[in-house]
C-alpha cells in the first residue's frame, strides 16, 4: 500500500484491492472508465463478493472531458453515508487516481471521509513488448474476476 500527497487516498495493487473489498462489508469499487470502455474491454465482476461495481465516467469519451456530475452521482450512491473505503479503477491508474483525489476533497467539504483507494495497474495495466494491455499487469492479468457483455 503506497500513499500519495493525501493521508485520506492511498494506492493498492488490484490484489490488495479484492482483499479490501471481500473484508470491508461497506467498501465499495468505481469503475470510472467510459462507456465504450465497459462495452468493449470489460467491467470487474464482484458478484462472488455480493457487491456490484459502480460505473461512472470521471472523464467522458470522445473528448475525455471531465464528468461535472460525477461526483454528485458517486455521493448520491452512499446515501448520505460515505463507506470506510472506496476504490477507484481506470484503464490504468491515471484517471482514477484524479478521481480519487477529486470525491475525497468533496467528502472533505462535507465533513466526511472515507479513505479513497486508487487501484494501481488499473483494469488493463500497462503495455507490453507488442504494445497490447491486459497482459502484463492490471486487474485482468492478475486473474481476478471480470466479465464482457
Amino acid at each position: 500500500m503506497a500513499a500519495t500527497n493525501n493521508e485520506n487516498v492511498i494506492e493498492e495493487t488490484p490484489q490488495e484491492t479484492w482483499s479490501g473489498l471481500e473484508n470491508a462489508s461497506d467498501a465499495v469499487l468505481v469503475d470510472v472508465r467510459t462507456k465504450a470502455e465497459w462495452s468493449f474491454v470489460g467491467i470487474p465482476d464482484l458478484s462472488a463478493l455480493g457487491k456490484k461495481v459502480i460505473l461512472q465516467e470521471w472523464r467522458q469519451y470522445p473528448d475525455m472531458s471531465v464528468n461535472e456530475g460525477f461526483v454528485a452521482n458517486i455521493l448520491d450512491q452512499f446515501g448520505g453515508s460515505a463507506p470506510s473505503k472506496i476504490y477507484f479503477l481506470c484503464r490504468s491508474g491515471v484517471r482514477s487516481l484524479e478521481a480519487a483525489h477529486v470525491v475525497n476533497k468533496a467528502l472533505s467539504a462535507q465533513g466526511q471521509s472515507a479513505v479513497c483507494v486508487n487501484v494501481l495497474e488499473g483494469f488493463e495495466g500497462d503495455l507490453n513488448p507488442e504494445r497490447h494491455r491486459g497482459e502484463t499487469n492490471g486487474w485482468k492479468s492478475r486473474g481476478l474476476a471480470w466479465g464482457q457483455s
